[in-house]
Parts: C-alpha cells; structure tokens; sequence
C-alpha cells in the first residue's frame, strides 16, 4: 500500500469513525499498540508504561517529537493540541514507514479529536439548558415566579404571561421539528420545556391574548400534523402564577385529544374547583396544613417544609413517577411520603386523604414562610367545606354530565366502584364484575365525556371524590 493509499484511508476513518476507528486502524497497520496519551496520563491496562513515559519526557523537554527504545520495542511519538501525543509502541525491528505513517496521521487525528470535544461541549451545554429548563418548570409549579423569572431571561424567550400551556404528545424523533413548528409559528415567543415525567411529552408555554396564535387552534393543528400519533391539549389562558393549573387542564385536554379525529382539544369550560371553594375552605387549608408549613428539620440535610410541600404535591399529581419530576430515589420519596403522614396525620393510602390535601394544597398557594399561627384556632372540617352551596353546586355540575343524555350507560356506577376502591382498577373492576381490560375502556369512554383525564396522572380522582362527597352532604 503506498503512502497516498494510507493518507486517503487515515482521512476516510477521520470522517466514518472518528478518533477510534483511527487509532485501531494505524496499531493494526503497525503490528503494535497505538492511542493517544493525554497530559500527565498514567500508566495502566490500557495504556503501556513506555508511551505514558515517553509523553511525559517529551512534554517536559518540549520537543515536538520523540523515539524513546526499550528492551525489544520502540515508543514513536507526535506532539497533538493540548497536551497530548500520538503514541505508537512498536516491536522492534519495526515498519520502515511508521514515523511518516504517524506524522501523516497526527493532522487529521488532531482535528477530528477537536471535532469531538466541540460536539461533547454542545452535548454538555444542551443537557444543561435542559436541566435548567425543568427547573424553571418546577419553580412555575411551585409558585416561584421571581426565580422562575429570572433563570428564564437567561435561556430565552422570556416567560409569557399570560398564557396559554400546550402538552404534545410525540414521539422522541418527531421532537425536534414540533419544537420547530412551535417556534416559527410563535415568533419565537415560545417557551418549550422536554417534560421531566412523561417522556413523550413537551410542555410548551405560548403568549396568549388578542393577536396571538393561542387565541385558536392554529398551532394545535399544525403540531398533530407532525406525524399521525401526534396529540395536543390546549389549557384555557391563565396568568404565569397558575402555571400548576394549566398543566392539570393541557393534560386533561391531551386525554380527549387522543379520541378525536383532529387529535387536539381545548380544555373543557366548567366551574374551577378551587376558585369554587375558595371563601370556604381558605381557612380549613391553612389550619390543615399547618404542621408542615411550620416544620423545622433537625438537621440542614434533611428537607424543610417548602421542600415536602413539593414532594408530596408531585406525588399526588404523578404516584410513583414523582421521581422523575423531583430528581429523587424512590427509597427518598417514601421517607418524606411517611414524614408527611406523620406531620400531618393522615394515611396517603386512602383517596379521601389524598383528595383531601390536594384540595389544600390548591387552597393554600406555596407553602407560608415563618410561622403558620395565622391560621384560624377553629378552622371547619373538610365536610363542613364540602357543605357549602357553592360546592354543592360545583358538584352538581361536575358530575352531571356522568349521567346527561347521551353519556354510557353505567357512567356514574363505574365512577363510583372505581372510588370506592382507591381509585384502583383492579378491585374496582372484580366488584363490577367486569375484566380489567372492560373496566380500563369503561374508564376510557368517561375520560372522554368528562373531558378530564381518569387513567394516567395527573388524574381527575381527587376532584371525583369531593364532588361525589359534596353531593352526599348535600340538603
């Protein structure tokens, strides 16, 4: 093979395989070991103690290149970018033609090593603008705009407000070009997070208001035209600081979308239940609350009371998959799920207690700093709440499309097995008597009349059973 021949081939494994493939290639054509030996490297199974020596040596004596011989071998050397060396250990004797095959070699293995490195860094730097984006996120869902705010300036766009929350559904190649989509047909004005739970989601936060392409569902129709499984649900236009609802409401818009033909849908209009137990429940929230937002840890490792708020709020919004979201061992959320039932005495195995708290949780705001003696020393019960007309009234409406014209039959039924069970599929399904799979599409037909989502977090169980609780309290 001619030295043009080798020259063609060093510059082909550059581009096909890159620093590697290079490198296995020159030790094979050599009969001896070749790599690269970057500064202060020390010897090991890889790495021969000849060529960590000689590149030490050479580095220290400044030369450009270097043959250090040895016993039976000999270590050929070529200076590379910062610091490293091209080493090649040779039996000796060896190749004629290993010093210009390696001289040749270094240029080409020098920029493809470049190439590498500035393809790493742009690696880094994405993984960390996507790690900052879930914290902006999580920030947005905890109620800290301020810092919220001021981590997004940085990334850019700024945070829109008000707004409007889509939730695609796509899969992982088709995420590029619905960030695309979102970005031409917005201006640029788009703030596009990858959800930190759902991995096929991304959680897009888009200005809303007269002029804007939120006001109808021009990007809607445009992002489910990415690929046929495509899904989008809209929330209605909220201020920043309710960002928690508008994911809760896009994600119960995304559940009807994967039923209709368009595959987008618009969250349904309908009463609010915190804004409808708002004047009542103010005050039994704090008062329930109280023992975890006046919680003191008793070492500074341990988490305070901002932090279990938020635990235990993505817990009852996504169960197990709040490991995702809060960047936890699953063995760390169930410590702090048992702290909370301990602080706050209740079971979060039982739904009426989880209904309970994230009704309290949506009452109260973020957690209070300092003391929590504020709240009243003789708040009402949850039941009292529930007995208010204006939740009774909440109720009504909520459930009544389980049994207005047109709805399955055996709605309200299916509805009320399923709570009375915890919410869980399995027992719910052998007291109807039903398989799971029958029960599952039960489940799937209500989902798409209520218009909320039942099967996947987060779930409209908790809003369920307050409304079924409310309506037994009522006159």
């Amino acid at each position: 093979m001619s030295r043009s021949d080798d020259v063609l081939k060093l510059h082909r494994l550059a581009h096909t395989g890159g620093s590697a493939a290079l490198v296995e290639w020159l030790a094979a054509r050599l009969g001896g070991w070749a790599g690269v030996v970057g500064p202060g490297a020390e010897p090991g199974p890889a790495l021969p103690e000849a060529a960590a020596r000689g590149a030490a040596e050479m580095s220290a004596r400044g030369v450009r290149s270097a043959v250090l011989y040895g016993p039976g071998a000999a270590t050929l050397l070529f200076a590379l970018d910062a610091g490293r060396a091209l080493a090649a250990v040779l039996p000796l004797p060896h190749h004629p033609d290993a010093p210009t095959l390696l001289a040749d070699a270094a240029v080409p293995l020098e920029l493809v090593l470049r190439a590498e490195e500035g393809e790493r860094r742009e690696e880094r730097a994405a993984l960390a603008e996507a790690r900052a984006r879930e914290a902006v996120l999580h920030l947005l869902m905890n109620g800290r705009l301020s810092t919220a705010h001021q981590i997004a300036e940085a990334l850019r766009p700024s945070l829109p407000d008000p707004m409007r929350m889509y939730v695609a559904e796509c899969r992982a190649g088709e995420r590029a070009e619905v960030t695309r989509l979102c970005a031409e047909l917005t201006g640029g004005r788009a703030w596009i997070v990858r959800c930190p739970v759902y991995v096929r989601h991304l959680i897009v936060l888009v200005p809303a208001g007269p002029g804007t392409c939120a006001e109808d569902d021009v990007l809607a129709a445009a992002l489910t035209a990415v690929a046929p499984d495509c899904a989008v649900g809209v929330s209605g236009e909220l201020g920043l600081g309710r960002a928690q609802a508008a994911y809760t409401q896009a994600f119960h818009a995304l559940a009807v979308a994967r039923g209709r033909s368009e595959r987008h849908a618009r969250f349904g209009p309908g009463p609010e239940l915190e804004l409808a137990a708002h004047e009542a429940g103010a005050g039994w929230a704090a008062a329930l609350l109280a023992p975890l937002h006046t919680y003191e840890p008793r070492r500074p490792q341990d988490p305070g009371a901002q932090e279990l708020r938020a635990t235990l709020h993505a817990w009852l919004n996504f169960t197990s998959h709040a490991t995702r979201l809060l960047k936890i061992h699953r063995n760390t959320l169930a410590a702090r799920l048992r702290l909370v039932e301990t602080l706050l005495d209740v079971d979060l195995g039982r739904l009426a207690d989880q209904a309970a708290l994230s009704l309290a949780l949506r009452l109260t705001g973020s957690a209070p700093r300092g003391s929590g003696a504020a709240a009243p020393a003789a708040a009402p019960g949850l039941d009292e709440v529930l007995g208010d007309p204006r939740l009774t009234a909440w109720a009504a409406s909520h459930l009544g499309r389980l049994t207005a014209p047109g709805a399955p039959a055996g709605a309200r039924a299916t509805v009320r097995a399923w709570l009375d069970h915890e919410a869980r599929l399995v027992p719910a399904a052998a007291a109807m008597g039903v398989s799971v799979p029958a029960a599952r599409k039960r489940l799937a037909r209500i989902e798409a009349l209520l218009e909320r989502s039942l099967l996947q977090s987060p779930s409209a169980r908790h809003d369920l059973w307050l409304a079924h609780r409310a309506e037994e309290l009522a006159p």
